[in-house]
């Protein structure tokens, strides 16, 4: 079997649109308000420049999200290949409750379906590891899915060797996501020669480290409410002050040879040929279209190996 991310209909681009970025405003996993008719609009041109692969997840929005890609390709469902997620659900009060219980998963799957305006879903994965629930429990109910026809195929995200060894017991898993990029890419050695051997695709979330890499975000930069990184744990908890002085020592040298910080992120990743694709997520219409500009100008590996040495001193 080949790798299924390589071989979508349409599509020989190796990016996806990440969802996240359409639904800040509904609260969740966000990135800044975009009214709806704006984000409908940037899915569709999205889909005229060629991508194809639409990342989501009830997360995103509080649903928020999958609602609004199932409004812009109602028409189009066919043409476009989605993916979301379970396993990061909320209570009633938005309070975030992450679990992979089967029960869950057959819940989230349904509300996922009705959300995103489908019979089915392209690849439906495991949001993160639940270390009160064998992973081979919600891949069950996704194993029974998939013979329904509710979804094609089945992933994991944020996932172990020791899982990928265990749901082979139950189905294929065919994709894998994790976070990978300039500054964070041990998968590489720990994680690429399974995926590797066993045919697997690879999608990279955090692709751009949340700004870092393309300049967007520095140690100045202040959020809205509506944005995660306004309050999240994981982003005020994080060493971004070793990557922000990382980046100032690479700026000059990506000058010099005529490059861009979001050049940089993605010649990183897809230097990889286990990185089937990169997840890049667009706010605006000239955020997408800098994407795949930065495809024609990708930097040498020599390049590349000199802002590794940069950022390492």
């Amino acid at each position: 079997m080949t790798q299924l991310l390589k071989n979508i209909k349409n599509s020989s681009l190796p990016l996806a649109f990440g969802g996240a970025s359409i639904s800040g405003e509904g609260g969740g996993y966000g990135f800044g308000n975009i009214a709806e008719g704006e984000a409908i609009d940037l899915l569709k041109e999205a889909f005229d420049l060629g991508l194809r692969i639409f990342d989501t997840a009830p997360i995103y929005g509080f649903g928020l999200s999958e609602q609004r890609l199932g409004k812009a390709f109602g028409q189009n469902r066919e043409k476009v290949f989605i993916v979301s997620k379970s396993g990061v659900t909320w209570h009633e009060n938005k309070r975030v409750d992450m679990t992979n219980k089967p029960e869950i998963t057959q819940k989230m799957l349904e509300q996922s379906l009705r959300d995103l305006n489908t019979d089915y879903i392209d690849l439906y994965m495991i949001h993160w590891p639940d270390a009160n629930v064998d992973i081979r429990r919600p891949l069950e109910v996704l194993a029974r899915a998939k013979d329904q026809g509710k979804i094609k195929h089945i992933g994991l995200c944020n996932t172990t060797i020791e899982d990928l060894e265990k749901s082979k017991e139950v189905e294929k898993v065919e994709v894998v996501q994790s976070e990978f990029n300039f500054f964070q890419n041990n998968l590489a050695e720990n994680l690429f020669p399974y995926l590797k051997e066993h045919n697997i695709s690879f999608m990279s979330w955090g692709t751009l480290d949340k700004g870092i890499l393309t300049g967007r975000v520095d140690e100045k930069r202040k959020f809205d409410s509506s944005d995660c990184r306004s309050w999240a744990p994981w982003w005020k908890n994080a060493d971004n002050k070793s990557k922000f002085n990382a980046m100032k020592k690479i700026w000059p040298l990506l000058d010099k040879h005529g490059h861009t910080g979001l050049e940089l992120a993605l010649a990183h990743n897809l230097q990889f040929n286990e990185v089937t694709t990169a997840l890049c997520g667009a706010r605006n219409s000239e955020q997408l279209r800098s994407l795949f500009q930065a495809l024609e100008n990708l930097p040498s590996k020599d390049l590349l190996e000199e802002a590794k040495r940069l950022a390492a001193e």
